[in-house]
């Protein structure tokens, strides 16, 4: 495929590492960290010691969610990525607290990863709960959510896999629905320009939390990706 640039969607705070982050960076980072390579696909069988669907979390923030995920779904592999090392190193001590298997954590640009990192047709699921909702309208070219997003996708899932997302802004919510409608490819499962109910079929997370106590509205959506019709 061609090369999709998207432009850089975070700014990078890297914040104050508590002595227990610290250690886990360091201690567990052999056997929970995803290094990735300077040019190439990661070998994710290789990565996981074995070959099953996999799950993309882009930006799990301080990765309780995302270990909780991994711990329900033993038969899956969980791959997240975060640019934060406080919260990398927070995940990587509930993932010890869990004895997870199934997950590993890359501390990349996500959209540096789903270019040059990860093989087409390799994730069966990506979840992007509460990405950076960036309100000003000046900076809303550096949402996460972008058409050019959605052509990665297209290549990086398989064929009726799922991507999820979530958002406690309203106007984020409305720039997700009218980003996603819009491609033929991708199926809203809850119906057009329709939200899921609540509960939504995941943990919560500490955004979503911050967010309900600021008295904001959940958001959550779930498209299916269409197989590619056959050509006659």
């Amino acid at each position: 495929m061609s090369r999709q640039r998207l432009t850089r969607t975070f700014v990078r705070r890297e914040g104050r590492l508590t002595r227990g982050q610290a250690r886990a960076l360091d201690a567990l980072w052999p056997r929970y960290g995803a290094d990735v390579p300077r040019a190439g696909a990661l070998d994710l069988d290789a990565l996981f010691g074995r070959r099953a669907p996999r799950v993309l979390d882009i930006g799990f923030g301080d990765g309780e969610a995302l270990v909780a995920m991994a711990a329900g779904d033993p038969q899956r592999d969980y791959l997240g990525v975060e640019v934060h090392r406080p919260g990398v190193g927070h995940c990587l001590l509930c993932a010890e607290q869990a004895g997870l298997q199934n997950l590993r954590v890359a501390v990349v640009d996500a959209a540096a990863l789903l270019h040059d990192h990860l093989p087409e047709q390799s994730l069966e699921a990506v979840y992007i709960l509460f990405p950076d909702p960036w309100p000003k309208k000046r900076h809303h070219k550096r949402r996460l959510v972008q058409p050019e997003l959605l052509e990665l996708l297209a290549t990086r899932m398989i064929p009726g896999g799922t991507v999820h997302l979530a958002t406690d802004w309203a106007d984020y919510a409305e720039w997700m629905l009218d980003t996603l409608e819009p491609d033929p490819r991708f199926i809203n499962t809850a119906g057009p320009r329709s939200f899921l109910p609540p509960p939504p079929p995941r943990p919560q997370t500490k955004f979503e939390r911050r967010g309900l106590g600021k008295g904001h509205t959940v958001h959550d959506l779930v498209y299916r990706l269409e197989p590619v019709a056959a050509q006659g």
